[in-house]
């Protein structure tokens, strides 16, 4: 893959989940975003955020997040509520509302990003 296609390929993913994160923060889930802007730099700060989280329990050995079963899905979760709560401290813009209020802005991410991924499988 060229350069140029890996650039166009992490805009296209960077456009996409701030498209994901702007509907939930609309539909007051526990998640507010200001504006699309500031739903693309909280898209950005939670992949890098995400990316660490990920580094880290891969260097420590934990393998549990990616077992497809209850639990992995429950860590999975969690996992995903502490890092909006992170990204909601360095995204101006973005307000996350307790962890109770990241926890269902997680599944409702979860839910919509399913959904959009969804309906382009329908439409290529």
């Amino acid at each position: 893959m060229s350069v140029i296609g890996a650039l166009i390929g992490l805009a296209l993913v960077v456009v996409l989940n701030a498209l994901v994160i702007y509907i939930v923060g609309r539909m007051n889930m526990g998640l507010t975003v200001d504006s699309f802007s500031a739903a693309a730099i909280a898209a950005i700060v939670i992949g890098i955020v995400s990316w660490a989280f990920q580094w880290l329990f891969g260097f420590l050995g934990f393998t549990f997040i990616s077992n497809p079963n209850l639990i992995g899905a429950i860590v999975a979760l969690i996992i995903a509520a502490v890092v909006l709560m992170i990204s909601d401290r360095f995204v101006k813009g973005m307000k996350v509302s307790g962890f109770g209020g990241a926890i269902v802005a997680a599944a409702a991410i979860g839910v919509v990003h399913w959904l959009i991924g969804w309906l382009i499988g329908l439409i290529f």
